[in-house]
């Protein structure tokens, strides 16, 4: 890991395959979704530590459906040594797939648990990028310190979009790009109030607050519509180059059960967005 690359890791030189801790920040405020989310992941991490190590091989795939990278086409234009953070990263696959490209990731995730699955895999694939335990809303990264962000139903799906979307505006350079992969308005709408796999009818108002609380997981997610997204981009300063409703494959597997394979050849279950930081 070149020393660039370690120093934008809270300022601090990190040995590979480390998980770094951001400095504490006692006047920060974090809301009760950050504690409410970092339990509830440090309680799934062991149950998701499989899956993650399955991302780390074949090839780079994007959201629960596995879109190739060939297919998406999400990074085409960038060129190796591309500084990028992952904003949310769970176990890391993104983050792993982008420095075999020869990129220079950065991981940040709240729960160390999967911080820590993540190093043990950069051990056993002998992969290494830095891994930084942060709430990624707010960071010690200098201002523009970042090509490319990336959140795979990371911040996108479990912060507040009124707090992450500056934080990312703020890391990257001009002309920046943010991909953000996250669930689908219709999804939401079609998804029973017990967070069952979706249905093939209405069962929640389209317009309402975009803040998710299912029973029984103490979790809290953010969810918008397209609209609320459009609005909340523009006024951060993003401009929105491509917006993907996936359609997964024929014969395509789930990495999470939102739904029904046929449900998802019919209707999004996810969307995947390309942004950029505007001039």
């Amino acid at each position: 890991m070149g020393t660039k690359l370690a120093s934008l890791i809270a300022k601090a030189n990190v040995a590979p395959a480390e998980v770094a801790e951001e400095p504490s920040r006692p006047n920060v405020d974090h809301r009760d979704y950050v504690e409410r989310n970092k339990t509830a992941w440090e309680r799934w991490a062991p149950a998701h530590a499989a899956a993650g190590r399955e991302a780390w091989q074949g090839h780079l795939r994007w959201g629960i459906w596995g879109v190739p990278e060939s297919e998406a086409r999400l990074l085409d234009g960038i060129e190796r040594r591309t500084d990028v953070v992952e904003l949310g990263c769970g176990t890391a696959a993104i983050s792993s797939w982008l420095s075999r490209l020869g990129m220079r990731p950065i991981g940040v995730d709240i729960v160390r648990a999967q911080l820590e699955t993540a190093a043990r895999l950069q051990h056993e694939f002998g992969i290494s990028f830095g891994l930084l335990r942060a709430n990624a809303e707010q960071l010690h990264f200098g201002d523009a310190s970042f090509d490319m962000a990336v959140s795979e139903y990371g911040v996108s799906l479990w912060c507040d979009p009124r707090r992450w979307l500056p934080e990312a505006h703020r890391l990257l350079r001009p002309r920046g790009r943010l991909i953000m992969v996250t669930s689908s308005p219709l999804l939401l709408s079609c998804k029973p109030w017990d967070g069952s796999p979706a249905r093939e009818w209405l069962v929640r108002d389209h317009f309402g607050p975009d803040r998710f609380e299912f029973p029984g997981n103490g979790a809290v997610e953010f969810h918008l519509t397209h609209g609320e997204w459009l609005r909340a981009l523009s006024r951060t300063g993003f401009v929105v180059e491509n917006l993907i409703e996936v359609q997964p494959a024929p014969d395509a597997r789930a990495r999470v059960e939102l739904a029904s394979l046929e449900w998802a050849r019919r209707w999004p279950t996810e969307d995947i967005w390309v942004i950029r930081k505007a001039d």
